[in-house]
């Protein structure tokens, strides 16, 4: 049975995010407010939780999972190396809604999907997300919708897509205009917009030193 909290409340926040930190590290779903619309999450670490993620959202592992971060400094244990146009990025977009695409270390024990040894990394920019990410470390999340439907911007609609096969819902209220964040991929020789999103194209060259027209 699932549970449902109001995290404009302190008291139902507060039993909101511990029973949603139970709930990650026992293997299990929740949906989290973001600064863009409502993700489904689970461990990034726990294989079986990411599979669960999958199934839920009916998305096969064609499509990997991007991961969510509670600080910078969680980004150096992840990745393979972080170059300075990464960190150039972070510094001016984190926490927000922008999304990095670099290797991930080889050394981690993860599987997101079929992501050909890269990971996707966020920092949300929304106290809820940021709270709990901080508590039980790097999440996988996705967007709180059934593959192919309308992304959820209330933890109602996450409700009525996911179901029971999400443990907790943690309602921060509505996300508004379900505008995605943008993914620059730094995985090859030259930064790349795979897709432009809430930050533009000409803030993230202006960053980077770049002509906008080079990130295509």
């Amino acid at each position: 049975m699932s549970a449902v909290y109001d995290c404009s409340k302190h008291e139902s926040r507060a039993d909101g995010l511990a029973a949603a930190a139970s709930a990650v590290r026992s293997s299990r779903l929740v949906v989290l407010p973001t600064d863009t619309v409502y993700g489904i999450g689970a461990d990034a670490f726990d294989g079986g939780a990411v599979q669960s993620l999958l199934r839920a959202k009916n998305r096969g592992p064609d499509m990997p999972v991007g991961v969510l971060v509670g600080s910078w400094s969680t980004v150096d244990g992840l990745v393979l190396g972080t170059p300075p146009q990464a960190r150039a990025l972070i510094e001016a977009f984190w926490p927000g809604d922008l999304s990095i695409i670099l290797p991930h270390a080889p050394s981690l024990q993860w599987d997101l999907g079929q992501s050909r040894g890269t990971v996707m990394l966020r920092m949300p920019l929304h106290p809820v997300a940021l709270e709990l990410l901080r508590d039980v470390g790097p999440m996988a999340v996705s967007s709180a919708n059934v593959s192919g439907r309308p992304p959820a911007t209330t933890a109602q609609e996450a409700v009525d897509q996911l179901g029971d096969s999400v443990a907790v819902y943690l309602d921060g209220g509505s996300s508004g205009e379900p505008v995605p964040s943008t993914m620059v991929d730094l995985t090859g020789d030259d930064p790349v917009i795979l897709r432009e999103g809430a930050v533009s194209r000409a803030a993230v060259a202006e960053v980077l030193g770049v002509p906008a027209e080079s990130l295509a």
